[in-house]
Parts: C-alpha cells; sequence; structure tokens
C-alpha cells in the first residue's frame, strides 16, 4: 500500500491556500518545518515570523503560500485526513465481510501514526500529535460555516461517511449512525490526547489504545 500511495498527490482545497506548497522547495519546506514548530511550542504561540526565522525565509515568502497560520492549519489537516482517506480506501478495498471492514477502517482512523516514508517532506507521525493535538481549532471558528460551505471539511466530512455507509450495511436499522461515527473519529483523538495528559480520566494506556476501546464500542452498540 505504500509503494501505492507514493505515486499519489494528495488533494486538498486550492481555496485555502495561495499557492499550492507542493510545487515549490520552499513551500514544502514550509510545511515540514510548519509541523516541527507547532509540535515545539503549539499553534497559539506558532508565527510566520518564527517560521520564516526556522527556514531562513522573509516571513513575506511564506504569505505567498497561505493567507494566515489558521489557513495554514486547515490545509495540514486537510491534508491529513486525505491521507487518512487514501489508506482507508486501499485497506478496505478487498474485505468482502462489512464487519470486518468496518474494523480495520476504525483501525486506521483511532491508531497511533507512524511517519509515512514515501511523503518525504511531511512526517505523519508529527502530523498525528498536531492533529491531536489542534485540530479542533480548524472549526471552532466563527468563520466556520463559511469555511465550510466553501469546502475546507470536504475531506474530513467524506472520511467520517465512508465509515458511515459500512455501518450502515452492518445494521441498517441503527438510526445513529452519523453520531457514532464522527463521535469515534474525533473521539479517538481526544483520548490520545487524554492518554499522553489527563491519565486519570481514560481507560486508554501503554496496554489499551483508543482504537481498543472504540472497537469494543462498535462491536456492543452494532448488531453483527
Amino acid at each position: 500500500m505504500d509503494q501505492l500511495l507514493a505515486n499519489i498527490k494528495i488533494q486538498v482545497n486550492d481555496k485555502i491556500y495561495v499557492k499550492d506548497p507542493e510545487t515549490s522547495a520552499l513551500g514544502r519546506k514550509i510545511i515540514g518545518n510548519s509541523l516541527i514548530i507547532m509540535d515545539e511550542i503549539g499553534f497559539d504561540n506558532f508565527t510566520f515570523k518564527k517560521l520564516g526565522e526556522r527556514i531562513g525565509s522573509n516571513e513575506s515568502s511564506i504569505y505567498r503560500y497561505f493567507e494566515n497560520k489558521h489557513k495554514l492549519l486547515v490545509y495540514l489537516s486537510s491534508w491529513y485526513w486525505s491521507w487518512i482517506e487514501y489508506k482507508l480506501v486501499f485497506a478496505t478495498a478487498n474485505i468482502p465481510d462489512p464487519l470486518d471492514k468496518l474494523s480495520r477502517a476504525l483501525e486506521l482512523v483511532t491508531e497511533n501514526i507512524e511517519d509515512d516514508l514515501s511523503t518525504e517532506h511531511i512526517d505523519e507521525s508529527l502530523l498525528n500529535k498536531i492533529i491531536i493535538a489542534e485540530f479542533t481549532k480548524t472549526f471552532l471558528t466563527k468563520e466556520v460555516d463559511e469555511e465550510n460551505k466553501e469546502g475546507f471539511f470536504l475531506i474530513y466530512k467524506r472520511v467520517i461517511n465512508r465509515l458511515v455507509d459500512i455501518v450502515k450495511v452492518i445494521d441498517p436499522e441503527y438510526p445513529y449512525a452519523k453520531s457514532l461515527i464522527s463521535s469515534i473519529v474525533e473521539g479517538a483523538l481526544h483520548q490520545h490526547y487524554l492518554k499522553d495528559h489527563f491519565k486519570t480520566i481514560t481507560d486508554c494506556n501503554d496496554k489499551v489504545s483508543p482504537t481498543d476501546y472504540y472497537l469494543d464500542l462498535v462491536k456492543r452498540v452494532l448488531k453483527h
């Protein structure tokens, strides 16, 4: 699957960026180093000035790619969910049993992420840490409805709906498929965060992963 993914260009809504960062060495440098800095100091403390200092470029050159740091974060999250979607499609394509297919899909959206060496400028394990810590900041804004209309979150919603479709095959009578899956996809990020920072309010730990919890939940909720 990694070889197949290596030949695919991750698609991101072109309204999110000014210039596609994938089209130049500087753009790819901006993306890769943004992850490093956000991981070090967090999104709130991240600035284009600090990024420019890190990559040895003028701050103005970064604005040629992204209007502001919010758009950069939306880009990173869109890239992440697009990458997840490709993995989902390839990993579940030849699984005939819908429960097995759902289990594999849930593993992909809830597990710890390792770096995909086929994408040199993006460390997916680092990107996953950013998504866990910062993803909700992409849509908990006053502009969310307008950005949603512009399709900024289309890929994220598409990932959820792919899993919803599988749930409907498993149990057509279950009335809350969308709520179940959206809760799992976002909840998995939250459980990873709790596991690392608020250990006393989660059952997830070094031996029990968020994946274990959600696989158990789904099997208890759905008829099979």
